[in-house]
C-alpha cells in the first residue's frame, strides 16, 4: 500500500448539503500535523487519505479548516449508528462522571448488563459472552477455543492430538496478530511469520468471482488435496463476508458446511467483526445463510466508536477454561460497555436493521448500475445491505487494478466523499460502508459522486 503525498492539490470547491471543500487537499494548514504523524509513527500508519479529522458527527467528518466530508467509511465499519450519536456520547459521559473507568476482571454491574444484552441479541443457544478489546483479539480467542475443543472431543495418536486442524479461506482477513494472520488467507500478510502452523489450512472462498467453484464439493476436494481428513478438523472459521471484498458465499454452501461441521464435531465460527449489528441488512450477517454458528466474533459496530469486542458462543465451548484462565486486562471496560449498551439501544429504537436493508437495496442496485457502465474496469460488485465493494480490474480479465482503485478513492476524497484506501484482493477493491443512519438523499449524493469520480478515473486510464 503506498502512502499519500503531503503536497496540497488545487481542487474545485464543493458546497452541498453534506459536502464542503474550500481548501486545497490536503489542507495546507494540516501539513504540520500530518508531517508530525509521519515523523513519530511507523510508516505503516500513513496509508489513509490525508484528511486531518477534527470532529465527526452523524454521517460527516470535519477538519478545522472549513472542509466537511460525507462519510462512506464509518471509520472502517465502526460507526453503525453514526459518529458521536447523542445517546452514545451521553452514555460515555455519564459513565465517566460516575467515576468507574476501569476495573480489570473484578465484577461490575455494567459488564453484567452488557453481557446480558449481547446474549439477548444473539441466536438462542449462544448464551455466553466474553468481552475483549479488538476484533483480532476476539478471533485469537476463537482460535484458542477451536483448538481446545478439538483436543477435548478428539483422540490422540503418535503422541499428538488428532483433532487440531483449523480450516479458513483464501483472501480471508481476521486481524494483524500472530494467530489471526496465520488463520488469514492473504500470503503477503503472513510472510513475516516464516514458521506457519501446518494444521492451519486454507480453501478457496466460493464468491463466484475469484473463487469460481461455489460447490461444497470444492471444499471437500480442497481438504483432500491437502491430505486433511474430516475427523482431523477442530473447526472452520470464516468471515461472514470477506471484509476486503464484501464477498458472500452461497447460502447452500454454508448450510452444507454447517451440516458437515455437525457431522464431524467441528466448530463453525463466523467472524462478524465487520458484518454484525445491522451492517448487511440483518442483525447478524450470517442470517443471510440460514444457519447458526457455534461462536461469533464481533467488534467494530458493537459500540459505534470505542474499542471493545466480544466472543459469543455455546456454553460448552465458552466454558472450556476454568476460573482465571481465559481473561483480559480490559475485558468489559466500563466506558466501552456504556457505549455498547447505548449503541444497541439506538439500533433497536431507530430500526436500523430494517433501515440498512431498505437503504442497502438502493446502494446495491445503484453501485452495480455504475459498475455495469465500465465492465472493462469493474470486474464485480459485491455486498449486501450497507456494505459494498467495487472490484477494479485491468481490461481484458480479472487481474486487480490497484492504481485505478486508488485514483477513485483519491478523487472521491477531493470531492468531499470520504472513503478509506482500497482494500481486498490486490488492494484493488473500492470499499463502500456508510453509517446505517445515512439519509436517502445523502446516499444518492454519494452515489452520484462515485459515478462522477469513476468516469474521470477511467477516462485517465483510456487516454
Amino acid at each position: 500500500m503506498p502512502s499519500y503525498a503531503l503536497l496540497p492539490r488545487k481542487v474545485p470547491h464543493v458546497a452541498t448539503k453534506y459536502r464542503r471543500i474550500v481548501t486545497e487537499i490536503p489542507a495546507p494548514e494540516s501539513i504540520p500535523a500530518l508531517e508530525k504523524l509521519r515523523r513519530y509513527e511507523p510508516q505503516s500508519m500513513s496509508g489513509q487519505p490525508p484528511v486531518l479529522w477534527d470532529r465527526a458527527e452523524g454521517i460527516q467528518v470535519f477538519d478545522r479548516f472549513g472542509n466537511a466530508w460525507l462519510d462512506w467509511s464509518s471509520g472502517v465499519l465502526v460507526t453503525n449508528v453514526g459518529h458521536a450519536h447523542p445517546k452514545v456520547r451521553q452514555a460515555i459521559l455519564d459513565q465517566v462522571g460516575r467515576g468507574l473507568v476501569h476495573n480489570y476482571c473484578f465484577p461490575s454491574e455494567i459488564r453484567a448488563r452488557t453481557a446480558e444484552a449481547l446474549a439477548r441479541v444473539a441466536p438462542p443457544g449462544l448464551d455466553k459472552v466474553f468481552l475483549l478489546t479488538t476484533g483480532a483479539e476476539a478471533c485469537e480467542c476463537a482460535l484458542k477455543l477451536i483448538r481446545t475443543w478439538g483436543q477435548k472431543v478428539g483422540g490422540r495418536s503418535a503422541g499428538k492430538p488428532d483433532k487440531i486442524t483449523l480450516v479458513t479461506f483464501d483472501n480471508a482477513f481476521h486481524g494483524r496478530t500472530l494467530g489471526a494472520q496465520m488463520a488469514g488467507g492473504i500470503p503477503a500478510l503472513k510472510s513475516w511469520i516464516v514458521n506457519l502452523d501446518p494444521d492451519m489450512v486454507q480453501v478457496s472462498f466460493p464468491d463466484g468471482f475469484r473463487g469460481p467453484d461455489t460447490s461444497f464439493e470444492g471444499f471437500l476436494r480442497a481438504l483432500a488435496q491437502q491430505s486433511v481428513k474430516p475427523e482431523q478438523v477442530a473447526g472452520v472459521m470464516t468471515e461472514t463476508y470477506q471484509g476486503g471484498n464484501a464477498s458472500f458465499a452461497p447460502p447452500d454452501y454454508i448450510q452444507q458446511l454447517r451440516a458437515w461441521c455437525d457431522r464431524y464435531q467441528a466448530l463453525l465460527v463466523f467472524d462478524e467483526v465487520q458484518a454484525g449489528f445491522g451492517r448487511t441488512g440483518t442483525y447478524w450477517g450470517f442470517e443471510h445463510y440460514g444457519v447458526v454458528p457455534d461462536l461469533i466474533c464481533c467488534g467494530k459496530g458493537i459500540s459505534s466508536g470505542l474499542p471493545i469486542s466480544a466472543v459469543i458462543g455455546r456454553k460448552e465451548v465458552m466454558d472450556l477454561y476454568g476460573p482465571g484462565s481465559m481473561t483480559s486486562t480490559h475485558t468489559g471496560n466500563p466506558v466501552c460497555c456504556a457505549a455498547v449498551l447505548a449503541s444497541l439501544q439506538v439500533i433497536e429504537e431507530q430500526n436500523l436493521v430494517r433501515r440498512s436493508a431498505e437503504l442497502g437495496q438502493i446502494l446495491q442496485d445503484e453501485v452495480r448500475r455504475v459498475g455495469r457502465r465500465y465492465p472493462q474496469h469493474v470486474g464485480a460488485v459485491h455486498g449486501r445491505g450497507m456494505v459494498a465493494a467495487m472490484h477494479m480490474v485491468k481490461p481484458g480479465g480479472i487481474e486487480p487494478n490497484a492504481p485505478l482503485a486508488w485514483d477513485v478513492v483519491r478523487r472521491s476524497v477531493e470531492k468531499g466523499l470520504l472513503m478509506f484506501s482500497p482494500v481486498g484482493y490486490g488492494g484493488a477493491s473500492v470499499k463502500i460502508a456508510p453509517p446505517l443512519v445515512t439519509p436517502e438523499d445523502a446516499l444518492r449524493e454519494g452515489i452520484a459522486v462515485l459515478e462522477e469520480t469513476l468516469a474521470e478515473a477511467v477516462a485517465e486510464v483510456v487516454t
